[in-house]
This record gives C-alpha cells, sequence and structure tokens, in this order.
C-alpha cells in the first residue's frame, strides 16, 4: 500500500489517467481506505472543473496554497 503523500502527489496523474495498471491500482486501494485522501481527490476534480469552465489553465495562488501545504502536512 502507498503512503498518503505519495497517493496525493500522484493525484493529477490519477485524473490524467497516465499512470500504469500497478500505480493505479494501488491508488485506487489507498483511496478505497483512506478518507482524507479522498477528499483531496474530490477537491482536485472540483479544481479540474473550475478550471476548465473558467478556461484557466493556471491554477489560482490560493489554491495553490493549500495543495502545498496539504503535501507538507502529509510528508512523513
Amino acid at each position: 500500500m502507498i503512503t498518503c503523500s505519495e497517493a496525493t502527489k500522484r493525484l493529477w496523474e490519477y485524473l490524467d489517467a497516465t499512470l500504469g495498471a500497478a500505480d493505479r491500482a494501488a491508488l485506487e486501494e489507498h483511496l478505497a481506505s483512506c478518507r482524507r485522501c479522498c477528499g483531496e481527490l474530490e477537491f482536485a476534480e472540483e479544481l479540474r472543473r473550475f478550471l476548465a469552465a473558467s478556461g484557466r489553465e493556471e491554477i489560482p495562488d490560493d489554491v495553490l496554497r493549500r495543495l502545498n501545504l496539504t503535501l507538507e502536512e502529509l510528508e512523513p
């Protein structure tokens, strides 16, 4: 099983469908048991929808700060 920090780092690859089958399975196994990371996946999906709807290609600064703080909190 992978760690929360690894799962969070791989969420964008997961959403882009660029993970290999084994990595995708490991991430899905982690998400099945980790509510915190599932919340981050929901946030990432919402962010993707927001960016697509607004025609923006860059992540707003306040959102980028939240993502960075989350990653720091998850580091072992």
